[in-house]
């Protein structure tokens, strides 16, 4: 993130922003979806042109008016009329899910008086018109007042309500009694912003030329003093100023976005429209200018006729940029008489996650999402001839019941719907199980890994990735069911292509599977860049070794994957989006522990490269770092040993550990002056658990959370009745596993003498036979 970036336009000299992550300081905690303001002098002072880059920024914080210092990374700027209404919203997580999905926000800064809109009342939806938008509290000091929507219920609505219009005395619109309510824009589901709604809030223009456009109007606006020409692509508000999003025609067939005030824009006639892209198309003559616009269409179609849904493409953006992608949607868009395609972009170059004028028409990562003009893609040329092969591949294939949309992964009560019952997940065949778990455990709940599913990686090997998209994950999105038949035809590839000739048949772990398939076959980079010793490596899940501790009865992941990196020497590069770690076993018979802990929250703060310490005494800014400390049973508790220079000394006093050698840190320039003992607070970087992958008796299950409380876990096992349907094949289930919240909500000391005997459900299964333990990015987890 840019410094600049951080400084929103703010009319009134306050600049805002909401937290992305958890953020400590101090003994204070606040959650992210807080929100914080700097004066914009005080943002200047800080990111002057004459000063180096700072990294952290001092902001006061909305809800208690506490002054902190917080890094700007996690820090994303909004504009004061977009925080006035995420204010409204009162929960934290629920403002900045709103915050990152955006499509709500957006159609609540288009709002007008009038519209019609759909609001929820007691988790009930009814009919309404919009009659107030703003603040209801008067009589308030604070620096910025929620926005929120009054609005009069109608239908079945009325006397529904809670006032006539009216809020603590004061009268903000009329409407009968019990019909009028105030709600954040959380609550209010937005009807499209009609032409006329506008032009009923904005004056007459003195010409007629100068008029709102609408969504495929041709207008004129000047670039740098030079009159330029294009098709309005958008229309929204920001706070009180309207900007059309215009698609300029100087680049000919690209499409590349300027965002231009409406007052700036001049609406001009369809006739001079068609005619400089006509040109483009190699129509030429001027006479061709009366061609019918259906006719156009036809003619721009025509030259792309082999691209479909899923084709990979190519786009020519900004004057000779090339973005590829695949095309996940084509059609036509209301007031666009053109075909469009709808591309996922594998760059973040994109202006929407597949939504257009508030519809979604394909989903994808934000700003991965572009909506082009079909006839400005072209066939990527890097996969034509593997995808003629792909062909020839299937038709001499027996033809398997295909899902050729994309579907994102399920969430909460999407989740339990869809995926809960008897035949439900992915069937098991002959051996299968440790494929069907994995899988499921790595495409049912997150997309953490869908890069898999769609990017044209170097290597990639096409057949494979589309069996393992259309024939695997989307039906198992879709409809929760994946027959058995899907994953062999996956496993006769994998064999086709790997190393090992028994992949349809033999027992394998799911180590062994996912680096054939990420590795060998799709070729994507390595999850984990780890160092040692000054080297470098790269591998795609971390296998814990240990010799047995006999101090270290019932340990916790979080213990076993520190004393595994401390007793290596590793660190990590870079934070990984996903990390997979094995658990310490020797086979499938022997467990060198019969109870692990989950760690739902993997701080691996410690274990990055370079990165900033706290020491394990005070909590100072640690220098020093001792792997014999690990061993003592005095700091048993307080995870890597690291300390400050006068801790390490008072530490190594002892005669017990006067034979240490501490090694010294790395610590970034901001971190190293001196300050009040504590008083910096070191950014924490957690990694979230989603999946375990459990075995006994040489088949494999899995665990897998689906939503964000601690009752949220399934449990699936590929053969849960065997040989228990009509043909002999296996029966997989997935069931509601709440009963492990219980034991996860206990403390460590409570849970460690828990007997496993004792437990109920499938708990036992959970933290006595983990096998693997998936974890994701926070960051990846609340975009996606």
């Amino acid at each position: 993130m840019t410094m600049t970036s951080l400084l929103p336009s703010a009319g009134d000299g306050n600049c805002y922003y909401i937290l992305t992550e958890d953020c400590a300081y101090g003994s204070k905690y606040f959650q992210a979806g807080n929100m914080c303001f700097c004066s914009e002098r005080s943002y200047l002072h800080n990111f002057s042109d004459d000063r180096p880059p700072a990294c952290f920024l001092k902001v006061i914080m909305l809800d208690d008016s506490s002054t902190v210092t917080i890094n700007v990374e996690i820090l994303q700027p909004v504009r004061e009329e977009t925080a006035a209404f995420l204010l409204a919203i009162s929960s934290h997580k629920e403002r900045l899910n709103y915050f990152l999905e955006r499509l709500s926000l957006e159609a609540a800064l288009r709002a007008v008086l009038g519209q019609k809109v759909m609001v929820e009342v007691e988790r009930q939806h009814f009919p309404g018109i919009i009659r107030y938008i703003g603040s209801i509290y008067k009589n308030t000091s604070a620096v910025l007042s929620p926005f929120f929507f009054g609005v009069e219920l109608q239908g079945e609505g009325e006397n529904r309500g809670r006032s006539d219009g009216s809020y603590h005395g004061t009268e903000y619109f009329k409407c009968k009694r019990n019909c009028g309510i105030f709600l954040p824009f959380s609550r209010v589901q937005f009807s499209p912003v009609l032409d006329d709604d506008y032009a009923k809030q904005k004056p007459k223009p003195d010409t007629e030329e100068v008029v709102p456009v609408k969504v495929g109007d041709a207008v004129s606006f000047y670039v740098d003093e030079v009159l330029t020409k294009g098709i309005a692509m958008a229309v929204y508000r920001e706070g009180k100023q309207w900007f059309v999003k215009v698609c300029p025609e100087e680049e000919g067939t690209t499409d590349i976005f300027r965002e231009i005030p409406m007052d700036s824009v001049v609406k001009e006639s369809l006739q001079s429209l068609f005619s400089p892209f006509e040109s483009d198309m190699g129509l030429g003559h001027p006479n061709q200018m009366k061609r019918e616009i259906s006719e156009s269409g036809e003619e721009c179609e025509s030259g792309n006729s082999s691209l479909e849904v899923n084709s990979m493409v190519q786009i020519t953006l900004d004057k000779g940029n090339q973005v590829s992608g695949i095309i996940r949607w084509l059609g036509y868009l209301p007031q666009i008489k053109q075909k469009m395609a709808g591309v996922e972009l594998d760059e973040d170059k994109g202006v929407t996650a597949g939504e257009w004028l508030g519809k979604y028409y394909f989903r994808c990562a934000p700003k991965r999402g572009l909506f082009v003009k079909l006839q400005s893609c072209q066939p990527d040329v890097r996969f034509q001839c593997s995808r003629n092969s792909d062909l020839i591949d299937y038709r001499e294939q027996e033809v398997l019941p295909q899902v050729l949309e994309s579907f994102p992964p399920l969430r909460n009560e999407a989740a339990v719907r869809v995926l809960r019952g008897r035949m439900k997940g992915i069937q098991g065949h002959c051996n299968s199980c440790y494929m069907d778990a994995a899988l499921f455990s790595l495409f049912s709940c997150t997309s953490v890994l869908d890069s898999m599913l769609f990017k044209p990686f170097l290597l990639c090997d096409r057949n494979v990735q589309s069996i393992l998209r259309d024939e695997i994950v989307n039906p198992l999105r879709k409809t929760g069911f994946v027959r058995a038949r899907s994953v062999m035809h996956l496993r006769e590839q994998l064999t086709e292509k790997g190393q090992c000739s028994s992949f349809t048949n033999a027992e394998k772990d799911p180590e062994e599977f996912l680096n054939l398939i990420m590795h060998q076959i799709l070729g994507i980079e390595p999850l984990l860049k780890l160092q040692s010793g000054g080297q470098e490596q790269d591998c795609y899940c971390h296998q814990i070794f240990m010799d047995k501790q006999e101090d270290l009865v019932v340990p916790h992941v979080q213990q076993l994957v520190e004393h595994s990196f401390l007793s290596s020497d590793l660190k990590l590069v870079e934070i990984p989006s996903c990390f997979i770690i094995q658990m310490p076993r020797f086979g499938k018979e022997y467990k060198m522990f019969s109870k692990i802990i989950p760690s739902l929250e993997l701080d691996i703060t410690d274990l990055l490269l370079d990165s900033p310490r706290e020491c394990c005494v005070c909590g100072d800014i640690a220098t020093l770092e001792c792997s014999e400390c690990f061993k003592d049973k005095v700091f048993a508790a307080t995870g890597l040993k690291q300390f400050c220079s006068s801790c390490s000394r008072q530490v190594h006093s002892h005669y017990r550990r006067k034979t240490h050698k501490p090694t010294r840190l790395h610590v970034p320039e901001e971190f190293q002056s001196r300050s009040p003992r504590g008083s910096q607070q070191v950014p924490r970087e957690k990694m979230e658990l989603f999946a375990v992958l459990c075995i006994e008796t040489s088949h494999y299950v899995s665990f897998v959370k689906y939503g964000p409380e601690n009752e949220h876990w399934m449990f699936f096992d590929s053969m849960a009745d065997r040989h228990g349907d009509e043909n002999g094949f296996n029966i997989p289930m997935v069931t509601l596993c709440p009963e492990v919240a219980k034991y996860l909500d206990l403390p460590l000391a409570v849970l460690a003498l828990e007997q496993p005997r004792d437990m109920d459900g499938v708990a036992k299964r959970l933290f006595c036979d983990a096998y693997m333990y998936m974890y994701q990015s926070k960051k990846m987890a609340l975009y996606k």
